[in-house]
């Protein structure tokens, strides 16, 4: 937890942005796996961490601007639950140290919200994506469960966009020691990963080593030869000398911040000469992406500069033709690159993407293509200070998605099938690094893990 005048400090610039009515604030509940007892590990609402900083479950608050008013509910626990848990800090005492003195019982909530429900006044509430929160909202405000989410705020939405998506010295520091974890995390990978040992094997010294360090992984890992199913979870191959795999995987910190880096790595240490053909590309267009980071830049275009260096890498291969602006044009390059270049990050991997992709990553003047790839670009708009995004290129060859787009003929100008089917069984390359705007250029945050062939060959045979 932050001191508690960072927490005082964005309340009161929420409020400047939503000038009037009721903000109402649900945290996450724990959740069980298989029954009641048994309960998923607790993970907050990330704006409920962010405005409030309680990493509990059960509370939830509201911020009464018209009536200058902060309450957090919550109930205290008996000495029944003390008995299981173990003694815990009070709701007063936890609302002081995020600089809020007023504090209710849970229950009291439904009682303020009916009445300013009665007094005709505008309640404020974000996106919901839990169940669990659905459900209340649906018994506090009297709308249908299935319908929640169209009745939410939408100028509460952009207010926290706005402000959520620049990020403090505090923030960055957090993630800063996110990307820290993570390169213990890759430089552990590297030296593990030899033929016969499961991929299972890996990810569970890897994701020990965010437990070690007094965290928890920030999304499933992604481990896997097969680095051509984008995201990949199974984790059960036996690996093979020549084979590749991708990691792409996250630490999250105390805090709450989370890290999102991926690698490509040779199983016995070694890459091919095939795979440092596609290798480079990828760790060229990567790097001249993050290059290309300054304020005012229009990520889609740094994600179109990618695009234009792999499809160029891949006519130099033979596996590409044709007028290389064109192919971009017509997505020809998507059947090697079919997602974007990278997306916000912060409190989220996929930062703020509850409250809608689309208001996080695009702008009024900038509307999401329908066209394979492009579509799936999450972060579009034009580059501030303070944000916070990964830089993520990637070639695979998806035997599917040959197969369709050789059968109907897909862009077929602009691709050579049958150099491309002698790379069917090559599976895919990504890397991945998170990346800071600052006032003048950028800075990729963290200490440099390895990624360029010789480090990584290096690493892999410490």
């Amino acid at each position: 937890m932050y001191n508690k005048n960072i927490y005082i400090k964005r309340r009161e610039q929420l409020k400047k942005k939503v000038k009037s009515g009721l903000l109402l604030f649900l945290g996450n509940v724990d959740s069980p796996m298989n029954y009641t007892d048994n309960i998923y590990p607790f993970r907050q609402d990330s704006t409920f961490l962010y405005y409030f900083g309680l990493d509990h479950p059960g509370f939830a608050a509201i911020i009464d601007i018209d009536e200058y008013k902060e309450i957090i509910f919550g109930n205290d626990l008996s000495v029944d639950d003390i008995v299981w848990t173990g003694p815990q800090k009070t709701t007063v005492q936890l609302a002081k140290g995020v600089g809020i003195n007023n504090t209710l019982q849970t229950s009291k909530l439904d009682e303020i919200i009916k009445s300013a429900i009665s007094s005709d006044r505008k309640i404020h509430f974000l996106p919901q994506y839990r169940a669990e929160n659905k459900i209340t909202l649906s018994a506090l405000l009297g709308i249908n469960p299935q319908l929640i989410n169209n009745y939410s705020s939408h100028e509460l939405t952009t207010a926290v966009i706005n402000q959520r998506s620049i990020k403090s010295k505090e923030e960055v520091d957090d993630i800063e020691k996110a990307v820290n974890v993570s390169y213990d995390m890759y430089t552990l990978a590297m030296r593990t990963a030899k033929p016969g040992i499961y991929e299972r094997e890996v990810a569970g010294l890897v994701e020990g080593i965010v437990l070690a360090a007094g965290g928890r992984l920030s999304f499933p890992t992604i481990l896997s030869v097969h680095g051509e199913t984008l995201h990949n979870h199974y984790h059960h191959n036996k690996m093979k000398s020549g084979e590749i795999f991708v990691m792409d995987s996250g630490a999250e910190v105390s805090n709450g911040y989370a890290s999102d880096i991926t690698r490509t790595v040779p199983v016995n240490g070694k890459f091919t000469s095939m795979q440092k053909d596609i290798y480079q590309i990828v760790l060229k267009a990567q790097m001249s992406s993050i290059r290309a980071i300054k304020p005012g830049v229009s990520y889609k275009n740094i994600h179109l500069k990618a695009a234009k260096i792999i499809a160029q890498g891949l006519k130099n291969l033979g596996l590409m033709k044709g007028n290389v602006n064109d192919a971009v044009a017509n997505g020809a390059h998507a059947m090697f690159f079919p997602h974007g270049l990278g997306h916000m990050m912060g409190l989220d991997v996929h930062d703020m993407e509850n409250l809608g992709e689309n208001l996080v990553g695009y702008e009024k003047n900038v509307k999401r293509s329908d066209q394979f790839g492009l579509a799936y670009l999450r972060l579009a708009r034009k580059l501030e200070p303070g944000f916070v995004l990964t830089v993520e290129p990637g070639i695979y060859f998806i035997p599917e998605l040959i197969n369709k787009w050789q059968k109907e003929k897909i862009n077929s100008r602009f691709i050579n099938f049958n150099t491309v089917n002698k790379y069917r069984k090559f599976g895919g390359i990504r890397i991945e690094d998170d990346v800071l705007v600052t006032k003048s250029g950028h800075r990729v945050l963290g200490k440099p893990i390895p990624k360029t062939i010789k480090e990584v060959e290096e690493y892999c045979n410490k």
